[in-house]
């Protein structure tokens, strides 16, 4: 005996919920109060961000709070450990950036950004398959959020429980 009206409610089900999250938008959940490096703060300055707040990656801004690059947990232990890098990171870009001492001349440029307006499913699909695990978010040029895998998994967590 086949079950069609079990079918039905989740056939329904499923699209209910991929509507709610095409109608879910990241400005409405991402973290907007920010803990951001300024593009000329020292080496010293960058150590005690790390410290301080534990985050695994800071966006790197100007002083007009354009997102120019970010600072992750790696570039730091690469520039405390630099005497144990292995000799195939021994590269003129890591040499540069050792000796760097400033957030500008250590950071990763060009970070990976998206609108506040993108949507909850749109960017669950963009960290699974890029691997990424947070997103700048910018409007107008400007720094204005971030989000990251936690949160994208809390929101979906939430939504499914709706349904």
């Amino acid at each position: 005996m086949v079950d069609h009206d079990g079918d039905e409610d989740r056939i329904r089900s499923v699209r209910s919920f991929a509507e709610m999250c095409s109608e879910m938008f990241i400005k409405d959940f991402m973290t907007k109060d920010l803990v951001t490096i300024s593009e000329n703060d020292s080496i010293d300055q960058i150590l005690e961000t790390f410290d301080k707040y534990h985050f695994h990656t800071y966006p790197v801004v100007s002083e007009d709070n354009v997102l120019v690059g970010t600072i992750d947990q790696n570039i730091i232990l690469k520039i405390l450990l630099v005497h144990r890098a292995p000799r195939i990171e021994h590269t003129h870009l890591n040499a540069v950036v050792f000796q760097g001492d400033t957030a500008k001349t250590i950071m990763i440029p060009h970070p990976i950004s998206i609108s506040p307006n993108e949507t909850l499913c749109d960017t669950a699909d963009m960290i699974l398959k890029h691997k990424i695990d947070r997103f700048c978010i910018v409007e107008d040029g400007k720094l204005v959020g971030m989000i990251c895998k936690p949160d994208i998994i809390k929101e979906v967590y939430k939504l499914r429980g709706l349904y």
